[in-house]
């Protein structure tokens, strides 16, 4: 009898500690997706500084300076990257990844996610401003959608509704147009080619970052992505020249190394979230970028803030909370 209580002491231990443990994962994956989202709110603001400056700012046509911003910045971020991993002993792991079947798989993510979507994100914020970036923030919703039909993560319905607030405070941040942006509309559609990318890429760092070390794989994808556009698009986006210009100026580049750094910092942090937390959780958490975009740009840019940011801005953080937890467990948790 004695030894039947022992037993079934040491499972309800057991169960407890797993609990536990569970409870730290979870907590720590949340934690990495609020990261995500801060740091990307920075990066969206240093890049903007960037493109204020000469020879960005003269630049011919509406896609060689964005492109030069888009993979200068994630150059930058996978040489951080790569110091940080070799400080770690993983170097190597770098060329083993390539090889493995969700490594390849990552590899397609980093195209989505890199040239198509971070290029296509810059072009919106040069035409529309800090009201591209909720716009692409409607990411959440397609990383959710994607993931329920390639990886079976059904979503619950708390997290549908909290997605859905997210996008709904997008849309009341776009309501007004802001003067003095005559391709606003194509911004817009620019940011939203970047959500539906960047949707695509959650799927597929939450497949591959399942299997795979994320730091790693998040080296891996910036270097993919900044040695990709000046290697292969600006040549045929008529940007080349621009690049070496801009790093003969020095202080574009000044400003594009910060942003590579927030960005290194985003995207393993926003990998780690999509490992630990699914896809659907990670990605709206990194959503709140779209709230820390607009406050850094209202502080930092001089951005007008209007009626529509405020209650759009606030509206994204209630829907991330809705995503991230059930806010009737702070009464639950004072009965007890």
């Amino acid at each position: 009898m004695n030894s039947e209580k022992s037993i079934l002491g040491a499972n309800t231990s057991a169960d407890l500690k797993m609990k536990e443990v569970s409870k730290g994962f979870q907590v720590k994956g949340i934690t990495n997706g609020l990261v995500s989202g801060i740091t990307y709110g920075i990066y969206s603001t240093l890049v903007v500084v960037a493109s204020g400056y000469d020879p960005l700012i003269s630049a011919a046509g509406f896609l060689a300076a964005p492109f030069v911003c888009s993979g200068l910045n994630d150059f930058f971020a996978g040489i951080f990257l790569l110091f940080y991993n070799a400080k770690h002993g993983r170097l190597k792991e770098i060329i083993r990844m390539v090889k493995t079947k969700p490594g390849k798989m990552l590899v397609i993510g980093f195209l989505l996610g890199g040239p198509i979507a971070n290029g296509a994100y810059l072009v919106g914020l040069a035409m529309a401003g800090a009201y591209a970036i909720p716009i692409s923030a409607t990411c959440s919703l397609f990383g959710a959608l994607f993931s329920w039909i390639f990886l079976k993560q059904k979503p619950t319905d708390r997290i549908v509704l909290g997605m859905v607030v997210c996008v709904m405070g997008a849309i009341v941040i776009n309501l007004v147009k802001p003067e003095g942006a005559p391709n606003f509309t194509l911004g817009i559609i620019c940011a939203l080619v970047a959500a539906v990318s960047w949707g695509l890429e959650g799927v597929f760092s939450s497949f591959g970052g399942a299997m795979i070390d994320t730091d790693v794989a998040v080296n891996l994808r910036e270097l993919v992505s900044g040695l990709f556009v000046m290697i292969l698009v600006l040549p045929f986006v008529g940007g080349v020249g621009l690049l070496f210009k801009t790093l003969a100026a020095g202080t574009p580049v000044m400003w594009l190394l910060l942003s590579g750094l927030s960005a290194g910092i985003s995207f393993l942090t926003w990998y780690k979230a999509n490992a630990m937390v699914g896809t659907a959780v990670g990605m709206s958490l990194n959503v709140t970028y779209a709230f820390w975009g607009v406050i850094f740009s209202v502080i930092f840019l001089g951005q007008t803030l209007t009626p529509t940011m405020v209650i759009g801005s606030i509206v994204i953080v209630i829907g991330a909370i809705l995503v991230t937890m059930n806010p009737l467990d702070f009464f639950r948790k004072g009965e007890a």
